[in-house]
């Protein structure tokens, strides 16, 4: 038996605004962020719906945000559930930044001359702290001149950094546990592992903390050495030390000229070799 046409339904009306944002659950982690984009959307009448139609166009026209902005808050409405195109983050160009304090020697402190050696290497070296976690000391070879990192990937010639590596090869030698560790960086103490002991490998989350460590402490003496005429530019190098990590020292270090850590830093180590060999001879 056939069954008879009916009419189709009419389209459902779409609920208010703010109860049809009301009725969406904002991602987890992401709340503030969600609830201004809902407040920037209900200033213009946009329920989800029409959010999802028309993009973040007619918010970024009425707020004035920057990409950056527009990138953040189309990763928080995707979240959400909200079908937006994806918005690249920008990269912004990376300011210009005194890292050399952090590479000077202070004291004789085991955990402060690692982290001098470590930053004066990464400083022509500029590898991810995955690499540094697993660097070897027999992988680093001291010129009368210059450091020489070699990996599997090339051999890299690393100038200014003699002086804060001797200093920390010579005072990890006064300890047993230090002196037989294959690491250039190795674990000061023990710490909550099992397997963890004294000249053991770091993970890289210490190293991370043990990065930001240097850096604040850094910060504060450069605060209380400060001579009254550069006390200005103390306190700026200081904030921003603050809240630098490695990570930012990295691509400060890449955007200052030094060679990335690729195939093509193996090119310009050899020509550095090379011209530093034809300025001896």
């Amino acid at each position: 038996m056939l069954r008879a046409w009916q009419q189709p339904l009419p389209d459902m009306p779409a609920p208010p605004p703010a109860r049809a944002w009301g009725r969406v659950r904002p991602p987890e982690g992401y709340e503030p962020q969600w609830r201004r984009l809902v407040d920037a959307a209900l200033e213009l009448g946009l329920g989800p719906d029409d959010l999802a139609a028309t993009g973040l166009e007619p918010l970024v026209a009425a707020r004035g945000w920057k990409p950056a902005t527009v990138a953040l808050y189309s990763k928080v409405a995707r979240y959400g559930g909200l079908a937006l195109p994806r918005a690249p983050t920008p990269e912004p160009d990376p300011p210009e930044l005194d890292l050399r304090p952090l590479t000077q020697v202070r004291s004789e402190d085991p955990e402060h001359l690692r982290a001098v050696a470590w930053c004066a290497l990464a400083l022509g070296w500029p590898a991810p702290v995955a690499a540094f976690r697993s660097l070897r000391r027999d992988q680093v070879r001291a010129t009368t001149r210059r450091l020489l990192v070699a990996t599997d990937d090339g051999e890299w010639a690393v100038p200014g950094a003699l002086t804060a590596w001797l200093a920390w090869e010579t005072v990890r030698n006064r300890y047993p546990a230090l002196a037989a560790s294959p690491w250039v960086l190795p674990a000061l103490r023990r710490g909550p592992g099992l397997d963890s002991r004294i000249g053991g490998r770091l993970s890289s989350q210490a190293l991370q903390v043990t990065f930001t460590k240097h850096a604040v402490r850094t910060a504060q003496h450069l605060r209380a050495t400060a001579a009254p005429s550069r006390r200005d530019a103390a306190e700026e190098l200081a904030t921003a030390y603050r809240d630098l990590s490695y990570d930012s020292f990295r691509r400060l270090a890449l955007a200052a000229g030094a060679p990335p850590v690729a195939a093509r830093g193996v090119v310009r180590a050899a020509r550095a070799l090379s011209r530093s060999g034809r300025l001896a001879g």
